[in-house]
C-alpha cells in the first residue's frame, strides 16, 4: 500500500455527509486534504477539527470553472503537488421519464458529470506527474442498474461510470488509476427521508470512507475499477 505522507488529496463536496467521512477518515491516516464545496464559511465550520497544516477549505462550484482553478491553483500554492482527487460532490431530484422541467435535468448534468468531468480535465496533469495518481469518483449503484423512477439521477451516474472507466485508460500508462465507488443507500442527510431501508440498514458514511482511503492507498500493481457496496441484497451486484 502506498504510504500516505506528505500525499495530497482534492475532494469536492467535502463539508458534509460522504465527502466530509472521506475527508475525516484521510485526514487521520497522515493525508494532506483539500476541501472543495460551494459556502467556504461552512465548510471551514465542518472541518474545523483538522485545522492545521494538513487542511485547505476553498470555494468548489461545479457549474463555475473559474472555482475549479482557484480551488486547484491554491491546492498546489499551499502544498506543492497533488496525489489524488475525490469527485464526490453531486445531487438528485425527482426527473423522470414522464415528468419534471428540464432546467431540473440539466442542474443534474452540471453537478454529478460535468463537475468531476471538467475538475478532472485540470487535475489530470498533475496526478500524472505524480507517478501514482488517484481518482475517485463517487457513483452510486444507481450507475450499474435503475430501480426508481429518478431517471436523471440514473443517467448522470451511468455517465459518471463512464468517465471512471475513460479517465483510467487515458491515465493508466502515467500511474493514474481511477476508481468508481457505488454505494447503495448511505445514512446521511440526503437519505433521511427514505423509507425503503432504515437509516440504521444504510452503510455507514466512514465506512464507505475507508473504501474510498483502500482505493487511493492501492499500488499501481492492484487497482480497482470500480467498488460495489450494498447495504441489502441486490441479484447481480
Amino acid at each position: 500500500m502506498i504510504d500516505p505522507t506528505d500525499r495530497v488529496v482534492m475532494i469536492s463536496g467535502g463539508n458534509r455527509g460522504i465527502g466530509l467521512a472521506i475527508a475525516q477518515v484521510l485526514h487521520s491516516k497522515g493525508y494532506a486534504v483539500s476541501v472543495g464545496a460551494r459556502d467556504l464559511s461552512t465548510t471551514q465550520e465542518a472541518l474545523r477539527d483538522l485545522a492545521g497544516p494538513r487542511l485547505l477549505c476553498a470555494r468548489y462550484e461545479a457549474g463555475d470553472r473559474a472555482s475549479h482553478e482557484a480551488w486547484l491553483a491554491a491546492t498546489l500554492d499551499k502544498f506543492g503537488q497533488l496525489d489524488a482527487l475525490v469527485n464526490n460532490a453531486g445531487t438528485s431530484n425527482t426527473f423522470s421519464i414522464e415528468a419534471g422541467d428540464e432546467a431540473d435535468l440539466d442542474a443534474l448534468w452540471t453537478i454529478n458529470v460535468k463537475g468531476p468531468l471538467f475538475l478532472s480535465r485540470i487535475c489530470l496533469p498533475h496526478l500524472k506527474a505524480a507517478g501514482s495518481g488517484r481518482i475517485i469518483n463517487v457513483a452510486s449503484l444507481s450507475g450499474k442498474r435503475v430501480r426508481n423512477e429518478n431517471i436523471a439521477y440514473n443517467m448522470t451516474k451511468h455517465a459518471v461510470l463512464a468517465l471512471t472507466h475513460g479517465t483510467r485508460r487515458i491515465g493508466w500508462d502515467h500511474g493514474v488509476r481511477a476508481t468508481a465507488i457505488c454505494p447503495s443507500f448511505v445514512a446521511t442527510d440526503l437519505t433521511a427521508d427514505v423509507t425503503k431501508v432504515s437509516q440504521a440498514e444504510m452503510i455507514d458514511p466512514l465506512d464507505l470512507a475507508e473504501l474510498a482511503a483502500t482505493a487511493i492507498a492501492l499500488p499501481n500493481t492492484a487497482a480497482m475499477a470500480e467498488m460495489l457496496v450494498n447495504c441489502r441484497l441486490e441479484d447481480t451486484l
